[in-house]
């Protein structure tokens, strides 16, 4: 493996592990500014919301550290299209229920599990669950987690208290937002590890990845737990 895509790896699991620790302070949280918009926001807003689903996606350090889980070894087109699709599903499904129907959940307990979420694709991308004898069909995982990704994003909204004129309209938008900066956060990790998987040393660099991701996964779910107790 050459010297340049070494570090081109090493790099890459430092970063996943530097958002997990920055994302002791990001996950889930939305700026002032932005809470202050959804908060005065009477009536259809679409594409406000759509550009503030695409930051919060962008921006959201669990749901990038769990798409990067998802995607690592996935090698074709259609498969990552298929995981990414139950993905979406399943925090559309929550996000508008949950919203529509004034369903929310604690906001920390929540994050421990998408946290957790982040601890369990990369522990089945090292091999550790088949270890030790857990077998789980990793679409429905896939779907499951998106289900609770997707009632974090809704308690977070519901906290917000946005206004019923318009409602719906400005979920759809936030909600397509959101799969926009899903799309561009697939976008550069796909490039970015068909680059990487080219190189004889990949299997090294990528369990370091994963490692670091598991890592990142136990911080941010410790954080939440912590959150939840003092609370």
């Amino acid at each position: 493996m050459t010297l340049p895509r070494l570090r081109a790896l090493g790099r890459l699991a430092l970063f996943l592990w530097g958002l997990g620790f920055s994302g002791l302070a990001l996950a889930h949280d939305v700026a002032e500014a932005d809470a202050a918009f959804v908060r005065a926001t009477d009536g259809p807003a679409f594409i406000p919301f759509a550009y503030l689903g695409a930051k919060h996606m962008v921006t959201g350090i669990d749901h990038v550290l769990f798409l990067v889980g998802v995607v690592f070894y996935l090698f074709r087109l259609r498969d990552v299209l298929l995981y990414v699709s139950m993905f979406a599903i399943g925090h559309t499904v929550t996000l508008m229920g949950g919203v529509l129907l004034g369903v929310e959940a604690n906001a920390h307990i929540v994050d421990a599990i998408i946290g957790m979420s982040v601890v369990y694709k990369a522990a089945e991308n090292l091999g550790l669950l088949k270890k030790i004898g857990v077998a789980i069909d990793s679409r429905a995982a896939v779907f499951a987690f998106g289900l609770a990704h997707g009632m974090g994003l809704a308690t977070k909204l519901l906290q917000l208290h946005p206004a019923a004129n318009g409602l719906v309209a400005n979920l759809v938008g936030f909600n397509v937002g959101v799969e926009i900066g899903q799309v561009l956060v697939l976008t550069f990790v796909v490039t970015l590890l068909n680059l990487l998987r080219r190189a004889p040393g990949f299997a090294v660099g990528a369990r370091v990845a994963n490692i670091a991701l598991v890592i990142a996964g136990l911080v941010l779910t410790a954080l939440q737990i912590g959150k939840f107790a003092r609370a």
